[in-house]
């Protein structure tokens, strides 16, 4: 089965196309950072016409690149929520027409059951086989949430922020030191030149037991050190630093907390924050310390992509589900709500 992946929940336009006997077979992305870049931060109207202009020929590119034509499609898999609901919309409305011109089945696929599953995408080759049941860290802009996957739709929340999410912490961070848009990459590479102690912030709700998170404290810390501090380039390092290592430290914790208590070995990582490297270094050397794995998608599919909503769509569409033929968004979306397969 040959799957079209469309994903347009935000301010990314991504495209994939998916074999469930061959893998992924291509995909495209265009990032709309440029266009918002002047506001600092994504305007909804201005990414829903963008998305417009982009995703027709990101399609026609990626058939072309794989050698194929529409005809080839055996499905159609979009995200349906939770983003942009105009943003959505312009994906969904794509998506729809192309499967009911073609006459194959389409679904609507939840944003982050697209980056939970992201990690499987390209696992062929893991001792055992990277299968449920695990622990999920998604970590990204929007979202910090560990969750318990039984199976592929059997989804039980652990614990989540009760504030801002990691990415977002990271990206306002980056704002209160004057850093450009998006600051939260910004930060992290800003992170790596800053000099270990300089400062030190807390790690929140780690002093009490739970697996929920709280970010939003920590940008009042860093506040209050900059505002005090003589406001050098090293100065902004150090504190980079010390913040990336208070969020790393934290979301290393909990993610113990969660193996430990759900007696699950594995722990997969996905979302934007996922890509970031002192994350990825720590919670591979806990996971050793503790006998537990840790499994990542490659970078470039840690942020909004059209490959794991290909991927999540075929699982779906191969499973036997499939919609009724109309263009319909969840802006919010309850991943608990979905279907077990």
């Amino acid at each position: 089965m040959i799957v079209l992946g469309i994903e347009t929940s935000c301010d990314e336009t991504g495209v994939a196309l998916y074999d469930t006997r061959r893998g992924l077979l291509a995909h495209a992305l265009y990032s709309q950072v440029k266009l918002h870049a002047e506001y600092g931060g994504v305007v909804p109207e201005l990414a829903s016409r963008d998305h417009v202009r982009r995703l027709l020929p990101l399609v026609r590119g990626i058939l072309a690149e794989s050698g194929l034509g529409v005809g080839d499609l055996d499905g159609v898999a979009y995200t349906a929520g939770p983003g942009l609901v105009g943003a959505l919309l312009v994906g969904a409305g794509v998506a729809r027409a192309l499967a009911w011109a073609l006459q194959v089945p389409a679904i609507g696929v939840h944003h982050m059951e697209g980056h939970l599953l992201a990690p499987l995408l390209e696992d062929t080759g893991s001792e055992p086989p990277l299968e449920p049941p695990f622990v999920a860290l998604l970590v990204s802009g929007g979202h910090t949430q560990l969750v318990a996957v039984d199976a592929i739709g059997d989804y039980r929340l652990l614990g989540e922020t009760l504030d801002d999410a990691a990415g977002e912490a990271f990206d306002k961070t980056a704002k209160l030191m004057g850093l450009p848009y998006p600051g939260g990459p910004v930060l992290a590479k800003l992170a790596g030149e800053g000099r270990a102690g300089a400062f030190r912030f807390s790690r929140p709700m780690t002093d009490r037991p739970g697996l929920d998170f709280s970010f939003s404290g920590l940008k009042t810390q860093v506040l209050l050190a900059w505002q005090k501090s003589d406001q050098t380039d090293q100065t902004r390092a150090d504190i980079a630093r010390a913040f990336e290592e208070a969020v790393v430290d934290t979301l290393v914790i909990k993610c113990e907390r969660a193996l430990q208590q759900s007696g699950h070995r594995r722990l997969i990582v996905a979302g934007g924050v996922g890509a970031n490297r002192r994350l990825r270094s720590e919670l591979v050397e806990r996971g050793a310390r503790i006998g537990a794995r840790v499994y990542f998608p490659r970078p470039e599919f840690c942020t909004d992509n059209g490959a794991m909503i290909a991927f999540a769509g075929a699982l779906r569409l191969q499973a036997g589900l499939s919609e009724p033929d109309e263009v319909r968004v969840q802006p919010r979306w309850d991943m608990a709500t979905l279907e077990a397969i």
